[in-house]
């Protein structure tokens, strides 16, 4: 196949191209040029997409003896990634950029500028396993390395585009094996270190991003019964479930830590209150991606809604309008741990903010994904049982 390899810089993108080669595809390098700003310069290991990843890019296409090119595809991702990060902040909504990337730039304009080209695949350094069956159906699973899968991320791409995507990492045991492997390769990016964080806020400052970007918008920091106990900057820069950086005037009565329950960006509020409070019993998400059939109401599944988070034994219910909606848990009831459940260990969910990619698994394999819009706690959904 003519494979077309993104190389990031980085370790992972270097070895996944080596391994392609190495199948007997004819594979064509190309950094894509994320930045508005060439020039800039890498932190530590904040951030990618600077001029030295672009160099690193090259030496690394020049040990594999492969053709290598920039494409410049900053607008686009100004345009879907960074709009997009800040719109969703502004509406008091938890945004995943990692996903959106994934969706509008590596497996949408690279992909689809890459078919134009004449190229069969897209080939990337991500931590996800392709299982192909004799018919030629093409399932997502995640990596071997559990520490370092991300088929979260990867969900919301869905089934077309995986078609014509290669992971060749996903067999990959180890980051420390696929370090070893560049060594052995001669590809200099062996020991550098990995990015992490969100790659167009580089210093990591995130909350000063945003400030930059959306301004002073001040307001209040209200309990549960109102009460001001403290004030703010700029809703945006709050997050359902934090706990640090709260600056409260006023402790709780009973001395307990609060976190943030709601944001409330058209009246600039922020909620806070218990712990207890964030529990989410069901999680109802839209634009919902699906990996196969639709599955019907009350498939069992475990549901996960951070790139790291912890899977949870849910049960489905996915509805024509595109939307799909998840008890977890306790919530999820009738049998969960029972025959056909897909695992998981019976919790819910805590801290679920609108905004964030939720992403549904039968075992290892990814059966959907869908964005958060709402969810209810477990006090709500007994109640809504109760009058149903």
């Amino acid at each position: 196949m003519r494979v077309l390899a993104a190389l990031s810089g980085g370790v992972d993108s270097a070895v996944a191209a080596a391994r392609a080669v190495d199948a007997g595809h004819d594979v064509v390098g190309v950094h894509m040029a994320l930045s508005r700003t060439p020039a800039q310069e890498r932190t530590g290991s904040r951030g990618c997409c600077s001029i030295e990843d672009a160099g690193d890019a090259r030496r690394a296409a020049d040990v594999l003896g492969i053709p290598y090119y920039v494409w410049d595809m900053s607008e686009r991702f100004e345009r879907t990634v960074v709009a997009d990060f800040l719109a969703e902040y502004a509406a008091g909504r938890t945004p995943n950029p990692c996903v959106r990337c994934n969706e509008h730039v590596k497996f949408a304009a690279l992909l689809d500028k890459a078919l134009a080209l004449g190229f069969d695949a897209v080939c990337t350094g991500h931590y996800a396993r392709v299982v192909t069956h004799d018919d030629g159906r093409r399932e997502l699973h995640r990596a071997a390395d559990a520490a370092k899968d991300q088929s979260y991320v990867l969900a919301v791409m869905g089934p077309e585009r995986l078609a014509r995507s290669l992971f060749p990492l996903g067999d990959a045991p180890s980051k420390a094996h696929v370090r070893a492997e560049a060594a052995a390769r001669g590809l200099s990016v062996s020991a550098k270190p990995d990015s992490y964080d969100i790659c167009f806020v580089a210093d990591g400052d995130t909350q000063g991003f945003l400030r930059d970007r959306l301004g002073s918008q001040p307001g209040e920091v209200v309990d549960e019964t109102g009460a001001v106990v403290g004030s703010h900057d700029g809703a945006y820069a709050y997050t359902v479930g934090q706990r640090r950086g709260l600056a409260l005037g006023r402790p709780a009565p009973d001395g307990r830590p609060r976190y943030v329950l709601s944001v409330e960006p058209v009246q600039r509020r922020v909620v806070v209150g218990p712990a207890e409070r964030l529990e989410v019993a069901r999680v109802t998400a839209d634009e919902a991606v699906w990996y196969g059939p639709v599955p019907v109401p009350g498939t069992a599944c475990t549901v996960q809604v951070r790139a790291h988070g912890a899977p949870v034994a849910a049960r489905v219910r996915a509805a024509d309008d595109g939307t799909v909606t998840v008890d977890v848990g306790a919530g999820a009831g009738g049998g969960v741990g029972g025959e056909g459940d897909a695992g998981g260990d019976g919790r819910g969910l805590r801290g679920v903010a609108a905004g964030q990619s939720l992403v549904l698994y039968d075992g290892t394999r990814v059966v959907g994904q869908g964005t958060v819009r709402a969810t209810v706690s477990p006090a709500g959904l007994a109640d809504a049982r109760a009058h149903a």
